[in-house]
């Protein structure tokens, strides 16, 4: 339904008078010394590559102002000319109510913003999640983004990306809220790595802007999350943590050069991509919060960056008004300060804010023009499918207005959206599995004399598979881990009984199920009738609003759940042809059984949806012949990995200090740093065939020089009028209000009253430059959605030779690494791949073309990439330590 103008009545005190609203005292708005020298290091060496200083505790962000108005770059500017003659009709009100969430509970999704009836903009339905449609029924829940990196497969990263878009905009969703490159997974306990796609930039950015493709080619808007340096749950917000309590946000302290070259750089790809909107997350970013950080919204994706979509906050993530709007916040969700408050940041607040003259016009209206250009570019306004579900309840009738409990009526229609989109979840689950270890033990035939089953993650959840709300528990096998993430099943397809089944269809075999994982004199009675035992095992993670064995979100550790280990090594003692597979979130340590001479093969499976059972079947039986690689490093110790989870505050009662001493040497960058062998590298992965490489060839290509980009942005446009007469702005007088809701409207002719501020009238701080809406400089590496455009000119094509050396056909996942050379560089970094389907005895070219930004460096005194005089080395082969061919590039520098 679309509703009345909606964003509430503020009831308490809401800032409105300048950005020094709800700053923290290391804030951006009080801060105007640039960022210190561990963000900018000024340092350089004789060829001019840039020396990375790190990050230190409390450095600050500096500030970036004005925030930058959308031009309709690239091909937005349809989108835009018919958003600006929109938002031209609208009045002040209508543009707010484009901002503002109505409230939580108080519609249909988990978050929608106002309508605009006269001009027929619905409200927006905005939904999680990122494998689905989230706390529905009949809908899909899709294999984590953690397997769609093991796949190694753009074409199944963009089908799954158009499954869920598919599903959302037919139950009413016009946003999904996904898919995800923050957390980029710098710990490997963080506890929503799952919902992202790897610790790599470049296999990440590309899954990432082949999901958004994927999305938005069904008319819904994606919205990557969350933007940015969200690395871990502990201490995500004030309170979170359960042992320790904190009253602020962490704060994600990084350098730029470790910024551009890992955290931002998934972020180019997507924004490229044609992504609608981004999701500015809970933490802070060198102190100051992502959501009115100026730095990172206004100057790293606004301006440098080029986004033309809109910035939405996670929720309850807004921590000021008029801050917030000045440094470039676009939409708050849900709405309301805290949930079901009936108090808001924005809706009048942010009127009284116009109005005052602390929010420029022309603010309000790029926050509507960029709302409305996401909307009409992936067409969603001319496709629209009205809401037909209820995120508070499964019931068919109840209140349109959950928490107000007003407008009853049918809220849920149960429209099933799948669409077989079962086959596709199976193939991807099957894809993205990983044989570690095969001592001929795979593939089973079916047809083997006695087959045992162990674990609990073979069998289903005694509580069914959404016992557990948001699946906040481990019970079962492990198809989808926990928090906002997450879908519910239609159905769960558990390996205990697919396996059965495989058996059953051959016919004449034994099979026995022990899934009890504490049961071990039952499963060592099994596993000694056994031909074949398969151990099935898991390990868990989730969002930090929900804690699970002890673990808030972030796992406490590496090691498999419930005593995995133990069965393992019960089982294993006997039956000498024992397989392990395991359903993880992540990394999980193995020393404990892998060289055990009794286990002959381990899977890594993940966290693989709905039809879980069926795609490990395919795998086991050898109807999928396995080509999936690991999307991130297996060590033999928590310690290998040198970057972990801050699990208790460092700081007294100031934010958590969350220091990226690292830098870029995260996962395999820093193994390879400091020359520590892995168990199993990133890009690992075997095959029931073999493949040899040769024939690395590298052609060069007549590319110019890059060139900076220069001149000035348009002036900010003005569209339309606000009037000075406050009587315009209250509530009709015959308006019928539904309690807790946000209204743009004032609830009195003053705007002191209406503020309900008692600093209204005291002089308050605007950040220089945040009001000035004329022509603003270009930066340097700006001047395209994504980028400077140049950054994506090919100079080399490389080319090898694959050739599947065994018996049958198989998937082999080619990699390309680049060393650029520095003394500060990652010694070598993934720059392409490729998922080749190749026949017994064929010979295929894998190609990879190198981009001007594939060998370049970030200069942090020209802000602007350039590439070094280093000499490149190219690296081609199966994973990241298995490279047999490698040439180098001795004149890169000359594209400069």
């Amino acid at each position: 339904m679309w509703y009345q103008l909606g964003a509430a009545l503020l009831l308490a005190a809401a800032p409105v008078r300048a950005a020094t609203d709800a700053l923290n005292p290391l804030d951006e708005a009080n801060s105007t010394a640039p960022w210190p020298s561990s963000v900018y290091s000024n340092a350089t060496d004789s060829d001019n590559s840039i020396v990375t200083a790190g990050s230190k505790s409390n450095q600050t962000s500096p500030p970036w102002y004005p925030s930058p108005w959308g031009e309709g770059m690239g091909d937005w500017k349809a989108a835009y000319t018919r958003a600006r003659s929109i938002v031209s009709q609208m009045t002040l009100l209508e543009k707010v109510n484009l901002t503002t969430g109505v409230g939580w509970e108080l519609e249909r999704c988990v978050g929608q913003n106002g309508a605009v009836p006269r001009l027929g903009i619905p409200s927006m339905c905005t939904q999680d999640s990122p494998v689905g449609v989230r706390d529905t029924d009949y809908n899909s829940v899709f294999p984590m983004g953690v397997n769609v990196a093991a796949t190694w497969d753009r074409g199944m990263a963009r089908a799954r990306g158009a499954g869920m878009g598919y599903e959302h905009k037919h139950k009413g969703s016009n946003v999904q809220l996904g898919p995800v490159v923050g957390p980029l997974g710098r710990a490997p306990e963080g506890g929503r790595n799952w919902e992202g796609f790897a610790p790599d930039p470049v296999l990440s950015g590309v899954l990432f802007a082949e999901t958004i493709s994927g999305i938005q080619s069904q008319n819904v808007i994606a919205c990557g999350k969350h933007f940015i340096g969200y690395e871990q749950e502990h201490f995500r917000s004030a309170g979170n943590g359960f042992l320790y309590q904190v009253n602020e946000s962490y704060s994600a302290n990084l350098d730029d050069v470790t910024m551009h070259e890992l955290y931002l750089w998934p972020w180019m790809d997507g924004i490229r991509a044609g992504m609608g909107s981004v999701m500015c997350s809970y933490n802070q970013i060198n102190n100051s919060y992502a959501c009115q950080n100026s730095y990172i919204l206004n100057k790293l994706l606004k301006a440098e960056l080029g986004f033309q979509g809109f910035v939405m906050s996670d929720w309850s993530a807004q921590m000021s008004g008029v801050a917030s709007a000045l440094a470039g916040l676009d939409m708050t969700m849900p709405g309301d300060i805290a949930f079901d408050s009936g108090t808001s940041y924005w809706g009048s607040n942010l009127t009284v804010a116009v109005l005052n003259g602390t929010v420029p016009q022309w603010r309000v209206d790029d926050m509507a023009v960029r709302i409305m250009a996401a909307w009409y570019y992936v067409g969603a306004g001319d496709n629209y499918v009205p809401i037909n579900f209820d995120s508070w309840t499964l019931d068919t009738y109840g209140y349109q207005h959950f928490y107000a409990n007003e407008g009853y009526g049918v809220i849920n229609e149960h429209v099933d959206v799948r669409n077989n989109h079962g086959a596709l979840i199976r193939e991807i689950g099957a894809a993205s599995a990983v044989l570690l270890k095969n001592e001929g033990a795979l593939p089973l035939t079916g047809k083997e004399k006695f087959t045992g089953v162990f674990g609990s993650d073979a069998g289903a959840s005694t509580y069914g598979p959404n016992g557990c709300s948001d699946r906040g528990c481990d019970m079962g096998t492990l198809g989808c881990a926990w928090g906002s993430g997450t879908a519910n099943f239609p159905y769960l397809i558990t390996p205990g009984f697919a396996i059965e089944n495989e058996i059953y269809n051959h016919g004449n075999g034994m099979f026995q199920g022990v899934y009890d994982d504490y049961a071990y004199s039952e499963a060592e009675s099994v596993a000694g009738q056994a031909s074949v035992a398969i151990v099935f095992a898991n390990s868990d993670s989730g969002e930090g609003y929900i804690s699970v064995d002890g673990n808030i979100g972030d796992r406490n550790n590496l090691t498999l759940w419930h005593d995995g280990d133990a069965l393992i090594k019960a089982v294993s003692s006997q039956c000498n042809n024992t397989i392990v597979v395991i359903h993880s979130v992540g990394a999980v340590l193995m020393d404990s059984f892998v060289d055990n001479p009794n286990v002959t093969a381990i899977i890594w499976a993940g966290v693989p949806g709905e039809e879980s059972g069926n795609s490990i079947v395919d795998v086991l039986y050898g109807k999928v012949n396995p080509g999936g690689k690991l999307p991130f490093t297996v060590g033999y110790s928590r310690q290998n990995y040198g970057v972990d989870i801050l699990y208790k505050p460092n700081s007294g009662e100031s934010a958590p200090q969350l220091d990226f001493t690292e830098g870029q040497f995260i996962d395999y960058r820093g193994f390879d740093k400091h020359d520590v062998a892995p168990l199993y590298e990133f890009g690992y992965g075997m095959s029931y065939t073999t493949f040899k490489y040769s024939d690395i060839t590298i052609t060069k290509h007549n590319a110019g020089k890059y060139t900076a980009t220069t001149g000035k942005t348009s002036k900010a446009p003005v569209l339309g009028q606000v009037t000075n007469d406050t009587s315009d702005y209250t509530f009709p007088d015959n308006m019928s209000r539904v309690p807790y809701y946000i209204y743009p409207y004032l609830n009195s002719t003053s705007l002191k009253t209406s503020a309900d501020d008692p600093h209204y009238d005291e002089e308050g701080f605007i950040p220089q430059g945040a009001h000035d809406g004329s022509a603003q400089p270009l930066l340097p590496s700006s001047g395209a959605p994504g980028g400077n455009p140049e950054l994506w000119d090919v100079l080399y094509t490389v080319t090898a030779k694959i050739t599947n050396t065994g018996k049958i056909a198989g998937d082999e996942v080619a990699q390309l690494y680049v060393g650029l050379g520095g003394p500060n560089d990652v010694v070598k970094q993934l720059r392409g791949f490729d998922r080749l389907s190749i026949a017994p005895g064929q010979t295929v070219t894998f190609t990879v073309d190198l981009t001007r930004r594939d060998l370049s460096n970030w200069n942090t005194v020209t802000q602007n990439w350039f590439i070094s005089d280093y000499e490149k080395t190219v690296y081609v082969g199966a994973s990241s330590k298995n490279l047999p061919l490698k040439e180098t590039i001795k004149d890169a520098s000359q594209f400069n």
